[in-house]
């Protein structure tokens, strides 16, 4: 089997994904039309050129604008939906999604709203496509602590729908021990906690202390800044706490996949995974990232084999789902050895 089709066929877990970032040009059109709301594009192809991003701030001015178009539950069913049919046709059987739900609020759509959408897709990929998939309430760091803390708030009647909260958006003046007591109060109500430390932002090596030891993170989302420090490298690592890294979306930020680094983190035997981040706006779903990381730095089958497992030893799963999971894996390499 050649190394594609094996990433192809193995299946895998991806734990950062951004629901919002899987909004294809072709969904916001259906979606703008439905809602009687104008573009300014004449077609997706038009759109799609207008994609001009270069940093995360770039990019995030394009992001936010494009959410206008999701309204109603059925919006966000759609949104969901159509991303766990892709992650289905591309052999992922476990997916941990990330919402923003303060990008939808402060625009006057209903938390309400916008979570019973994504949890009906949810429930209807569990049974049609078998995808597993667990929801991740998302704060956005460039808004108040007190926000996030009426959105938590907001989430807890849901508390069974979620099985974490994580922070994005701008890195810039927003560090972590800003939503301290937001992470302290999610951890109470029994929630898994994530932050983002994207690629080259300012005191980034400060911020990943801060998750560590201040916050008390269960992962980190992106974090490739942590080689820079031995000492995060070893407190990663003896946390056994999980990398999620983005190679295609890291392109737009270093001009690289960053796959010298990914390749790095394995020899230092820390759990770096493999995900798509917003693939909507990168062109690549979670393959289409293992494919391009691959070639860029000629991985081999143990390599991405590796990388596969470690998104299941990453993942919020309890210990017998984790271990069916694997199983699976190693049982689609015992078939490919013994052909």
């Amino acid at each position: 089997m050649q190394i594609r089709e094996l990433i192809e066929t193995l299946p895998k877990a991806e734990l950062h994904v951004h629901l919002e970032g899987t909004l294809e040009p072709e969904l916001s059109f259906a979606l703008a039309a439905k809602n009687g709301i104008a573009l300014g594009y004449d077609s997706p192809e038009e759109l799609v050129a207008a994609y001009d991003f270069h940093d995360l701030p770039s990019f995030l001015t394009i992001y936010y604008a494009a959410m206008n178009v999701l309204v109603d539950e059925d919006d966000f069913y759609r949104l969901t939906w159509e991303y766990l049919e892709k992650a289905a046709s591309q052999n992922i059987v476990y997916a941990e999604l990330f919402f923003d739900p303060q990008a939808h609020t402060s625009r006057g759509v209903s938390f309400d709203t916008v979570i019973r959408g994504i949890r009906r897709a949810q429930d209807d990929a569990a049974r049609k496509l078998g995808i597993e998939t667990g929801l991740i309430l998302c704060f956005l760091r460039d808004m108040s602590a007190q926000s996030a803390m009426e959105h938590l708030a907001l989430a807890e009647p849901y508390r069974d729908w979620l099985i974490g909260v994580g922070l994005d958006s701008d890195e810039k003046g927003n560090p972590p021990r800003k939503f301290a007591e937001v992470f302290a109060r999610a951890r109470s109500l029994g929630l898994k906690l994530t932050m983002h430390c994207d690629v080259n932002q300012d005191d980034t090596l400060e911020h990943m202390r801060q998750v560590l030891e201040e916050i008390g993170v269960d992962r980190i989302d992106h974090g490739v800044n942590s080689l820079e420090s031995d000492a995060l490298c070893t407190a990663i690592r003896e946390k056994g706490l999980g990398l999620t890294v983005c190679p295609v979306s890291n392109r737009f930020v270093v001009q690289s996949l960053t796959s010298r680094e990914i390749r790095s983190m394995l020899e230092k035997d820390m759990c770096v995974t493999i995900n798509s981040d917003d693939p909507a706006y990168f062109d690549a779903y979670l393959n289409e990232n293992f494919v391009a990381l691959q070639e860029e730095g000629g991985f081999g089958e143990a390599e991405i084999v590796r990388l596969v497992l470690n998104g299941f030893d990453a993942a919020w799963l309890d210990e017998p789902r984790r271990t069916a999971y694997k199983e699976r894996v190693h049982a689609v390499l015992a078939t490919e050895a013994a052909s």
